[in-house]
């Protein structure tokens, strides 16, 4: 039993080493193409890893930026945010934390088709995920402090969720309309049949005076 415990214990604590690394990365991988099932997976948590996600997608491993974008394309399709709000690298056997500054995808691309009630806005992320927004993927609008502004999410999968680029809301807010909502004239955009405000009519008006 000692030694048993002693291998988990070591198991554990690689995590954080480079050969922890290298070990997550052959996991990662054997979990196969595309997003893995993390959501039903329950491992045990083994550490935090010097690994951050900045503002602008880039991925960084003990302060150097991660280049090679299939291992960036990789470790995406076991990222995972739970309900503690902390995002974590998820395989079979570990669950290790890394850091977010803000979203751990950009929405760099978009593509809009139909109009009215059948829009369908599809946005690409910078690491190849293409979602629909829609029920499935709704569209979010926080209110930016510092700059008056506003910041577009649109959820990939999980809690997971991309920020969209400043280029590209421009373009989304081209699709947006006027219509009322809960009795308030509100600018909104439609996917899938869902309306999302963005904000109200006469603050819209404000800013384009």
């Amino acid at each position: 039993m000692t030694e048993r415990a002693d291998d988990r214990e070591e198991s554990l604590t690689a995590a954080t080493e480079a050969c922890g690394l290298e070990a997550l990365i052959s996991r990662a991988a054997r979990a196969g193409k595309g997003p893995a099932p993390v959501e039903r997976w329950n491992p045990a948590f083994c550490g935090d890893l010097d690994m951050e996600i900045r503002e602008d997608g880039t991925w960084f491993y003990q302060g150097t930026p991660i280049g090679r974008m299939p291992l960036v394309q990789l470790f995406s399709s076991v990222l995972r945010k739970d309900e503690d709000g902390k995002t974590y690298l998820v395989t079979p056997v570990e669950r290790v934390g890394i850091r977010v500054v803000d979203a751990p995808f950009i929405a760099v691309e978009m593509d809009v088709s139909g109009s009215g009630d059948s829009q369908v806005i599809t946005f690409r992320t910078n690491v190849g995920d293409v979602v629909e927004a829609g029920p499935d993927h709704p569209l979010s609008f926080v209110d930016e402090d510092a700059t008056g502004g506003l910041k577009p999410y649109v959820l990939v999968r999980g809690r997971l969720e991309a920020l969209v680029a400043r280029p590209v809301m421009y373009e989304l807010v081209e699709h947006g309309e006027e219509i009322d909502v809960g009795g308030r004239r509100m600018f909104v955009v439609r996917s899938k049949g869902a309306v999302y405000p963005i904000m109200p009519a006469e603050k819209l008006q404000r800013l384009s005076a």
